[in-house]
């Protein structure tokens, strides 16, 4: 029998040993909404080593962005609530019960967040090497003209020509791809320690997502930093990440190793991603797709959450609530009752229905890291 993996009550309140830079524990985010309570994080955990990359993936209304407004702390309060058990550990230090002045002095600095849409982002009203100067003023304690120059440095380190001209210039001014550039910039300007990227290729062309993600990789190398990359772009995952994490209605439902969770996914709802990439082999036949929509938070499902979309759910789904249960021997965990002695059986046959919609011989990719 596989063995369930709960939360070690014992570390609550202690910071995280070895190498470990970010540690989330437990973590619930709620919003109080005149139709009731959403709740949008329900109680994730992982954890992020110093110079690794972390996946977060997921359908739209997961909770990943979420996850990171709350790892930054940039959410209103109310309406958002953080429960009071939470624990979010920083390089050492638990971020959520921070004072917010002495968060802000990690915000920016020690810790850099790169938003999904760079228009709305950025001041139309300042250029944006006074964005970027402005940071680096403020976080570094430098001159005028040496915060200018940080930011002409860093727009150069992205690959934007003529960096001395571009400080000069307006968000409007530039493409949609350089401002998701500057955007990079402004965050590596302090070069933090952790960056969490949020969809950072969105509306982006192909060969543009391309590059920027060449550019986070290139960054990472020389700085050293944890990037913690939220998409919904499973090509992105296999090339970009150490280790991923699968979100559904904010609730942590499969984790592991990419080349565990790519591979050898262990819930349906991974699965059911993995079968939705269109391929070479599917050229001119029926794209598969997860049937029904992600439930409404006012009115989620009372046991397991996939359990109206999934084709192998039974009783148990429909009553009992699914734990994080440890599968194989590299850490991969999944949230699914198919990895109990009852579901056995529909585990196989799901297994092999996954290697059957995949078309048998292909494999994801999995280099790049």
């Amino acid at each position: 029998m596989t063995e369930v993996v709960a939360t070690d009550i014992s570390t609550r309140g202690a910071p995280p040993v070895g190498d470990v830079l970010l540690d989330v524990r437990n973590l619930k985010t709620y919003f109080k909404v005149l139709d009731g309570v959403v709740p949008a994080v329900d109680g994730i955990s992982f954890s992020l080593r110093r110079g690794q990359t972390l996946g977060i993936v997921g359908e739209s209304g997961s909770g990943k962005s979420v996850t990171a407004l709350t790892i930054m702390r940039l959410l209103d309060i109310p309406p958002a609530s953080i429960d009071p058990e939470s624990e979010v550990w920083f390089d050492g230090q638990e971020i959520l019960s921070m004072k917010m002045d002495v968060m802000r002095k990690l915000r920016g600095k020690d810790m850099a967040m790169i938003f999904q849409e760079p228009l709305t982002s950025l001041n139309p009203v300042f250029t944006v090497g006074d964005q970027i100067a402005e940071q680096v003023k403020l976080h570094l304690r430098v001159s005028n003209k040496a915060a200018w120059d940080r930011a002409a440095e860093s727009l150069q380190l992205v690959g934007i020509p003529s960096p001395e001209r571009r400080v000069k210039q307006y968000p409007h001014e530039m493409s949609g791809g350089m401002r998701q550039r500057v955007m990079i910039a402004m965050a590596l300007s302090c070069e933090p320690k952790l960056i969490i990227a949020d969809e950072p290729t969105t509306a982006l062309d192909v060969t543009i997502q391309a590059q920027i993600l060449e550019l986070l990789k290139s960054v990472q190398q020389r700085t050293g930093s944890a990037l913690m990359l939220i998409t919904h772009d499973l090509g992105v995952v296999a090339e970009m990440v150490d280790n991923v994490i699968v979100m559904y209605t904010g609730e942590v439902v499969e984790q592991g190793t990419v080349l565990d969770v790519l591979t050898e996914p262990r819930t349906p709802y991974t699965m059911g991603l993995l079968e939705s990439i269109p391929s070479v082999e599917k050229r001119g036949g029926r794209l598969s797709a997860i049937k029904g929509v992600v439930p409404s938070p006012f009115n989620l499902p009372p046991a397991c959450r996939f359990e109206p979309r999934c084709p192998y759910a039974w009783d148990r789904c429909h009553s009992v609530a699914p734990q994080l249960y440890s599968v194989g021997t590299g850490g991969q965990r999944s949230r699914c009752h198919l990895h109990t002695p009852e579901g056995a059986g529909r585990l196989s046959a799901a297994l092999e229905q996954h290697r059957v919609a995949l078309n048998v011989g292909r494999s994801v990719p999995t280099e790049g890291r």
